[in-house]
């Protein structure tokens, strides 16, 4: 079952007088519980890319169809709505709120889906439980370590049981030991069913995907399966769809 589908969709900017364009004539698509890795240089489009899949942004030309619905041409505040019910991030600064605490922070999106007091926080204990932040609901962003503010990045990205989880650089800001924990909860995540779209420049990152697609030049320069895919140990958890 498709989640995504794009149709030689591009991306132009317009600089001053020249036209750059980030990505190119790009068809791809996306099923439902795939581990999709994206990689590519610096400017070689894989940003942009994410934005477009992300629903951050829209193509200049192309189709973009999420779940069914064509998503290319909707309003900012249309996209808005995908993107919080549809769509969690977890990014490489981790975006936390830092005067609120882990739980707050994982509540967020569901106040901004107007869900009801009581069961967001029930949601967001939930999460935390399953990201392994039992103990931690309580502590706000700089009482907790880098790996353990990612944890709280994930479990909000999960709390509103969205399409896809969309994942930028993740590690980017940990050590390699607490990037390999991080990598080992992305795992588990997919293994529970969910559908995980990692952008990275690391090689060894990309590795834990099952699919590697590599951009360079705004153009898809190759998609192929992970044929040596590293598969961490990890314990098991219950992710509730």
């Amino acid at each position: 079952m498709n989640i995504i589908n794009i149709e030689h969709i591009s991306k132009v900017y317009q600089v001053g007088s020249e036209e750059v364009h980030a990505i190119m004539d790009i068809s791809l698509r996306i099923d439902k519980n795939e581990y999709v890795a994206i990689m590519g240089p610096s400017g070689s489009g894989k940003s942009t890319l994410m934005n477009m899949l992300g629903c951050l942004d829209t193509p200049t030309s192309g189709i973009y169809d999420f779940k069914g619905v064509n998503v290319s041409q909707m309003s900012d505040n249309d996209l808005a709505k995908v993107r919080n019910k549809e769509i969690g991030f977890v990014f490489q600064t981790f975006n936390l709120l830092p005067r609120s605490d882990a739980l707050h922070n994982v509540e967020l999106p569901l106040i901004y889906a107007g869900v009801p007091s009581q069961e967001r926080k029930e949601r967001a204990r939930e999460a935390l439980v399953n990201v392994g932040l039992e103990s931690r609901m309580h502590h706000k962003p700089n009482e907790l370590s880098g790996g353990q503010r990612q944890r709280v990045a994930v479990a909000r990205a999960l709390v509103t049981r969205p399409a896809i989880i969309l994942a930028d650089e993740p590690t980017g800001n940990l050590d390699s030991k607490t990037g390999e924990d991080i990598m080992t909860l992305f795992n588990e995540i997919y293994l529970q069913g969910n559908t995980i779209i990692l952008v990275t420049h690391e090689e060894y990152i990309a590795e834990h995907a099952a699919r590697i697609i590599r951009i360079k030049d705004g153009l898809i320069e190759r998609d192929e399966p992970v044929k040596n895919r590293f598969i961490p140990n990890g314990r098991k958890f219950t992710v509730n769809q």
